[in-house]
């Protein structure tokens, strides 16, 4: 799919990939590091009659460096609305990864009106410590690795939570993630992020629960790796407690996060999405 650009309200150059047409819309927003890519493995077996859109967060993929003061969820939630605005879109169903779940909760409380409905793949109001700690401590490096297939075999060796997971898939991430040059791999994405991830992580958490309970009245969908470090069971039980009406898919031999071709995560999708059709 090729990738187009529109130029945010602050000037900065985001990138997207639009698969077009007069469905209603799809707007995948991927994890903390990472691009519309993300949904590749998703995209094959989405029901048809959406129109499915993928954006790079700024200083990620395609997008414009823009520096750690900008790479906030409340100016990349920004970015989500005015690339709606710039598709001429009213309203979008969210997948959100990680921390497109993130944003796609902002977006319900401070713009409830142009979501259809909202999926969160492993992320939820309460987000663990340990998981924060893993996350920062390769945020922003490049890999030891000096090949794909190196970084494919490290992914696979420790990553937790995985399991079954075939050497094919860990190639594909590494080649999705990272950039091969003439002195090995780099990350695609402003090693300044850990600066802004650090700033936002620091001090005591913040409570993010009036985000979930924001999203009343939208159709909702929760995907959980079963052996998440960063979404514990409890946090999803919690949720289901609030939002009965929640789909909800615990996906087996999952961390965070999962791929979503899985058969658990492919269900929980459809029926959202017929859901999102239907309201």
């Amino acid at each position: 799919m090729t990738v187009q650009y529109f130029t945010a309200s602050d000037g900065a150059r985001i990138a997207f990939r639009d698969s077009g047409g007069a469905g209603r819309a799809l707007l995948c927003l991927s994890g903390l590091t990472r691009n519309g890519t993300d949904f590749d493995y998703l995209a094959p077996h989405l029901p048809p009659g959406w129109r499915v859109i993928r954006m790079d967060y700024r200083g990620r993929g395609a997008s414009e460096w823009t520096g750690p003061d900008s790479y906030t969820v409340p100016r990349e939630g920004r970015d989500a609305v005015e690339l709606l605005d710039h598709l001429g879109l009213m309203r979008a169903a969210v997948l959100g990864a990680s921390r497109g779940g993130l944003i796609a909760m902002m977006l319900a409380a401070v713009a409830h009106g142009r979501l259809l409905g909202i999926c969160l793949n492993d992320v939820g109001p309460v987000i663990e410590t340990d998981a924060l700690a893993r996350i920062q401590d390769y945020l922003g490096r490049n890999p030891a690795a000096r090949t794909h297939e190196d970084a494919a075999r490290a992914l696979a060796a420790t990553l937790p939570g995985f399991e079954g997971v075939p050497p094919a898939r860990w190639l594909e991430e590494a080649q999705r993630h990272y950039v091969l040059t003439g002195s090995g791999l780099r990350i695609d994405y402003d090693p300044r992020l850990r600066e802004a991830f650090a700033a936002a992580f620091t001090g005591p958490p913040a409570d993010l629960w009036p985000l979930f309970d924001a999203c009343a009245g939208l159709p909702l969908a929760l995907i959980r790796g079963a052996n998440s470090d960063l979404l514990t069971r409890a946090t999803a039980d919690e949720m289901a407690r609030r939002r009965p009406d929640m789909i909800r898919a615990d996906v087996p031999g999952r961390g965070h996060i999962p791929f979503l071709d899985e058969p658990e995560s492919l269900a929980a999708i459809h029926a959202w999405l017929a859901r999102c059709a239907a309201g």
